[in-house]
């Protein structure tokens, strides 16, 4: 890949406490092109988030952050906080879980987008684009307070706030639909392509469902036990998936299971699996053997795709 937008390398994210450090995301390496929409994916608690508070520099004071996340050539590891903020919400926009409570409850809708859109709000075109988003009914309510408002038109108007405020390179989405019902979820999962195309967005999309990443993604990520443990297309992941814990979650999905037939669930539980000397499936994986459970594999490149398993051929 030349020249990428983001790049990130063996990242390492730790958090202190009273038991001993934490684990949360353990030599994870990624790039993500110009214009490329990248998907992380995984259970809760695999890691995902904390990449993404990396990349923003937004964690808690007891993390401790190794590796390199170069954006634009400079590596936000290593550069100062006067730097980051000069980075933050303008070159990099963060796009949060939850819309419900993302703005602030007791400021209207009308002053908190001057707060962000500034001058830009007023420009013809800006309007014609808020308009074209859904968000005319919210600008005709400017005076309302945000629970005032349903999930889909706070989450657009969030879209709207993290990419036109300062048209920023890269969008950060956490998990953005979680809370939102199928139909909304498709309505603004749509708006994020669209405008990937008509602002050259690049975007690390983070999603615990499958479903969406098939949709909205050009490559995938598989993070589990705070490791990734694939990577590859996104033709390629649903196609052919190497590594036995991305084979076991397309196999859970809805669409995978024949009809009258009981949901294909993974055994046992992700709990722990950071913690392991091994590969962290291995205490769920039906092809592990002592290898598996005591040396973490390598990264194998397989054409197109990067996937962590001693066993990858035996499997695919």
């Amino acid at each position: 890949m030349t020249d990428p937008i983001l790049a990130v390398e063996d990242l390492t994210v730790r958090y202190g406490g009273a038991r001993g450090a934490t684990t949360a995301v353990n030599g994870v390496s990624f790039e993500v092109a110009r214009g490329e929409v990248f998907g992380l994916v995984g259970e809760s608690g695999s890691g995902k988030s904390s990449v993404c508070g990396a990349v923003m520099r937004l964690l808690p004071r007891s993390a401790h952050v190794g590796g390199t996340i170069c954006f634009d050539g400079k590596d936000l590891v290593q550069v100062g906080e006067r730097t980051m903020r000069a980075v933050r919400g303008r070159r990099i926009a963060l796009l949060p879980q939850q819309p419900m409570t993302s703005l602030s409850p007791t400021s209207t809708i009308g002053r908190q987008m001057g707060w962000y859109l500034g001058d830009v709000m007023h420009d013809d075109a800006v309007r014609d684009t808020l308009v074209s988003i859904g968000l005319g009914p919210v600008m005709d309510r400017s005076d309302a307070l945000p629970q005032a408002l349903s999930g889909g038109q706070l989450q657009r108007l969030l879209i709207a706030i993290a990419s036109l405020a300062h048209r920023p390179s890269l969008l950060l989405a956490d998990e953005p639909t979680t809370t939102l019902d199928a139909t909304v979820q498709a309505q603004v999962l749509r708006l994020l392509l669209d405008m990937r195309t008509e602002l050259g967005l690049s975007i690390l999309y983070v999603s615990h469902d499958l479903a969406v990443i098939a949709q909205m993604c050009d490559r995938v990520g598989v993070m589990y036990g705070a490791r990734l443990v694939e990577v590859a297309g996104v033709v390629d992941l649903f196609d052919s998936p190497k590594h036995p814990y991305t084979q076991a979650l397309i196999a859970a999905m809805p669409s995978s299971s024949p009809r009258h037939e009981r949901l294909r669930a993974i055994p046992g539980v992700a709990a722990g699996a950071n913690r392991l000397p091994g590969c962290p499936f291995a205490p769920r994986c039906p092809r592990a053997d002592e290898l598996c459970r005591t040396t973490m594999p390598e990264p194998e490149v397989i054409g197109a795709t990067t996937v962590r398993c001693h066993h990858v051929e035996a499997g695919s």
